[in-house]
């Protein structure tokens, strides 16, 4: 009897279940060498078909990892609301499990137009694409599946992509603040936040005040020079998504996504100083470089001349300390320092201080003229008067 007959008998109630198991069985082993012939890339792709037909009639189908496909890892690019991020160390681990270990976990997708954006697993998505070893044995493809139809809305991205982060206990607090008050623009009530990040409602009010909107905090007053103006331990701000109407002003505050901030990809916003050192040891650096008034001023102005983004994001807000930044970014620039090292600046004695928020100054001012804007005094720009130095 052929596989065909089977199945009809079966279906007609004339067969066994045995008969039936049986016939998929040979079926699905004359497929599989037929399929062992084609080259790698097209039988790939085949497989993925074959793949999305069974999970058609999988009474598991609702769930998204009953069907893993690989895709061009071309195809796969970051989102730009991710508040995760993974310190240098973590990073290497990472490519590591996944080079000893193989891909365990697919890569949580949304399907567009453009491609398939990440909801979860941002950094294997680099892992995939950065690492050559990887690459190579994968051959430039990722695994991936797709997020539940229900929640391809954006805030229902976002939400999905924090309780990923948040499942595993890895977020930033600060771009978690600026996503609570994103979707607080975006009329989402504290409650439907509480429910859908999982957060309870005084962490929904107290990631509202860390960042907030710039409306609400006006009145908020600049901290010491050097520092981020959030004393939270935080290393600054995280604008990881703008505002569906936001619409850049003549000499207003200019924004821009973190993906396309210079700063971000130098490692300001490290959480700890690169090649092993330790905490104390990237304050000192830190303070040596800001002490070295040749070095600093060369690095000011690289940032000035070449970071556009994160200049136009940071330098048109005028509500935060811009000397400190300008600090911070130069050092990320020149030695690789993130901004967790900023207490170096206050190893520093007081006229090298004032030294080092002078010229930063200088090369403030000259950036906003550049830029048809109007030069600030220390005051203005965040920075300590020289009077409160003393």
């Amino acid at each position: 009897m052929t596989n065909e007959a089977q199945l009809t008998l079966f279906a007609s109630g004339g067969g066994s279940s045995d008969d039936l198991f049986d016939s998929i069985l040979a079926q699905a082993s004359q497929l599989t060498k037929r399929l062992s012939r084609i080259p790698a890339a097209q039988r790939i792709e085949m497989i993925n078909e074959v793949r999305s037909l069974i999970h058609d009639v999988s009474p598991l189908n609702s769930e998204p990892v009953d069907f893993v496909r690989w895709v061009p890892s071309s195809n796969v690019y970051a989102n730009d609301y991710n508040p995760n991020s993974v310190a240098p160390p973590e990073m290497e681990l990472l490519a590591h499990s996944i080079l000893t270990d193989g891909y365990t976990q697919p890569i949580v997708t949304y399907p567009t137009k453009k491609g398939r954006e990440v909801v979860d697993g941002f950094h294997r998505n680099r892992v995939g694409k950065e690492n050559l070893q990887v690459n190579s044995r994968i051959m430039g493809f990722l695994p991936v599946v797709a997020i539940k139809p229900g929640q391809q809305d954006l805030n229902d991205r976002i939400a999905a992509t924090i309780r990923h982060n948040r499942a595993r206990g890895k977020h930033q607090v600060d771009a978690m603040s600026d996503i609570v008050v994103e979707l607080k623009r975006r009329n989402w009530s504290d409650q439907r936040i509480s429910k859908e990040l999982g957060m309870d409602p005084d962490e929904v009010l107290r990631l509202t005040q860390i960042t907030g909107l710039a409306e609400l905090f006006i009145d908020q007053q600049f901290s010491e020079a050097w520092e981020s103006d959030n004393d939270n331990g935080s290393s600054g701000e995280i604008l990881s998504d703008l505002p569906m109407d936001y619409v850049p002003k003549p000499n207003g505050r200019l924004l821009h996504t973190w993906e396309k901030w210079e700063c971000y990809r130098a490692g300001f916003y490290a959480e700890r100083p690169p090649g092993g050192l330790t905490q104390d040891q990237g304050e000192e650096m830190y303070r040596v470089f800001l002490s070295d008034l040749s070095a600093f001023e060369a690095a000011l102005r690289h940032v000035i001349t070449y970071w556009k983004h994160s200049c136009e994001h940071y330098l048109t807000n005028d509500r935060m300390n811009r000397i400190a930044w300008l600090g911070q970014a130069s050092a990320a620039q020149a030695i690789s320092m993130p901004s967790c090292c900023r207490g170096g600046y206050h190893r520093l004695t007081e006229e090298e201080q004032r030294d080092a928020d002078a010229l930063a100054l200088l090369y403030l001012n000259e950036w906003l003229e550049a830029n048809d804007r109007k030069s600030v005094t220390m005051e203005q720009a965040g920075g300590r008067t020289e009077a409160e130095l003393y």
